[in-house]
C-alpha cells in the first residue's frame, strides 16, 4: 500500500517560514489518515477520503479557502479516476458547496459522469450535498485587494495503490484567482487527473499548460507502454519545456514505484510508504 497527496506550489507562501511549517505539518498529519484509511478501503474510497482533508483546509487551494474569480465568486473543480473501472468523474466551476469531490464520487455511478455550473450544483443539492459558502476572510481581502492575480498555482491532489494492488488519482483546485468567470482548470480533466490498472496522476500547476501537455494521461500512457514511472514523468516534463510549461505530477505505479516531480520551484507534497516523507 502506498499513498503520495499533493498541496499545489509554494507560490505566495515562499518567503514565509510560518506558513511553509504549517504546510508541513498539514500534509504529513493528512498523508498519515490517508493511510490509515487505506489499510481498511479500496484507493478509490482513500482518494476522495484524502482529497477532502485537504478540501477542508484552508492552507490549500481547493474546498475552503479557494481563490475567488473575477466577478467576486468562487467556483470549484475536481475529479476521479479509478484505475480499476477507468471510470473518470468529475465537476467543473460548481458553487456553494463544501467538497466537490465528494460530488465526483457520487457521479461515477452514472452515464453522465462530468457535470459543470448549475446542472453540478443541482445535482448536488439533489444528493444531499448543501449550500456552502468557502471564501475565507483572508481570500476576501487578497480578492479585494487584486494581489492572486497572478501568483497562486495551487491544487490538491491524492494517489493511492491498495492492498489489492488497485490505483486511484483524485483532484481538486480552487482555479487560480482572479480569472475569467468560468475558466475551467485542468483538475476536472483527463490532462490533469488520469488513473488505470498500471499507474495513477495527480497534477499542480498552471491548467493551460497541463492541458497543452495532456500530462496525467500522457504520464499514465507511458507506464502502460513499459516506461517506469519516473521515467514517463521526466520524458513528459522534457516536453513541457518547449512552452515553459508549469506543472508538477505526484504518481504511483502497480509495481510501487512512487514519484512526484515539478518544473519550478516547488511543489509541497507528502508520501506515506513504510515512513513518511514530505517537502523540505
Amino acid at each position: 500500500m502506498k499513498l503520495i497527496i499533493h498541496g499545489g506550489f509554494f507560490s505566495e507562501s515562499s518567503t514565509n517560514q510560518e506558513t511553509k511549517k504549517a504546510k508541513q505539518d498539514a500534509l504529513s498529519a493528512i498523508v498519515q489518515l490517508g493511510y490509515a484509511y487505506l489499510e481498511n478501503h479500496s484507493a478509490l474510497e482513500t482518494v476522495v477520503y484524502t482529497v477532502a482533508l485537504l478540501e477542508d483546509n484552508e492552507l490549500f487551494n481547493a474546498g475552503i479557502g479557494s481563490q475567488i474569480q473575477s466577478d467576486g465568486k468562487v467556483r470549484l473543480s475536481a475529479s476521479l479516476m479509478d484505475g480499476k473501472t477507468e471510470k473518470f468523474s468529475g465537476v467543473i466551476n460548481i458553487e456553494e458547496v463544501k467538497n466537490p469531490i465528494q460530488i465526483a464520487q457520487s457521479l461515477l455511478a452514472y452515464d453522465d459522469r462530468v457535470l459543470s455550473g448549475e446542472g453540478a450544483q443541482h445535482f448536488a443539492r439533489e444528493k444531499g450535498f448543501g449550500y456552502f459558502n468557502p471564501v475565507t476572510d483572508q481570500r476576501q481581502s487578497e480578492y479585494e485587494a487584486k494581489i492572486n492575480q497572478q501568483n497562486n498555482k495551487g491544487t490538491v491532489g491524492c494517489v493511492a495503490l491498495d492492498a489489492d494492488g488497485n490505483i486511484a488519482a483524485a483532484t481538486s483546485t480552487g482555479g487560480k484567482g482572479f480569472e475569467i468567470p468560468c475558466r475551467v482548470s485542468d483538475s476536472a480533466t483527463v490532462a490533469g487527473n488520469y488513473a488505470n490498472q498500471f499507474a495513477g496522476v495527480s497534477c499542480t500547476g498552471v491548467g493551460e499548460d497541463i492541458v497543452s501537455g495532456a500530462l496525467a494521461s500522457k504520464i499514465v500512457t507511458r507506464v502502460t507502454d513499459g516506461f517506469s514511472l519516473k521515467d514517463a514523468c521526466d520524458k513528459s516534463f522534457r516536453e513541457l519545456k518547449s512552452f515553459d510549461g508549469f506543472a508538477g505530477v505526484i504518481g504511483i505505479s502497480n509495481t510501487g514505484e512512487i514519484y512526484h516531480c515539478d518544473s519550478h520551484p516547488y511543489m509541497v507534497w507528502a508520501s506515506f510508504d513504510v515512513n513518511l516523507q514530505v517537502f523540505n
